[in-house]
């Protein structure tokens, strides 16, 4: 389970949201959080990934400011 390895990062960092595998062989999800801290994590999913990940690109949208966070931790969706 690849995404074992985002959770955990996630958590280091004290991010919240979700993330899931899609049937196309990609990852999406959502992170909240501190923007230095969401900036992290997009450092960390654009350059380092799971273990046995291959990262051929990475796309972030909907990027917005929020008064409060949706989500009180970080989990896998399936």
């Amino acid at each position: 389970f690849p995404n074992q390895y985002t959770e955990q990062e996630a958590k280091k960092l004290g991010v919240v949201g979700w993330v899931k595998n899609t049937s196309q062989g990609t990852v999406t999800g959502q992170v909240q959080g501190p923007e230095e801290r969401v900036n992290e994590m997009k450092s960390w999913l654009s350059k380092v990934g799971s273990p046995s990940s291959r990262i051929d690109k990475t796309s972030f949208s909907n990027e917005k400011e929020i008064a409060k966070l949706d989500f009180s931790d970080f989990n896998t969706r399936y």
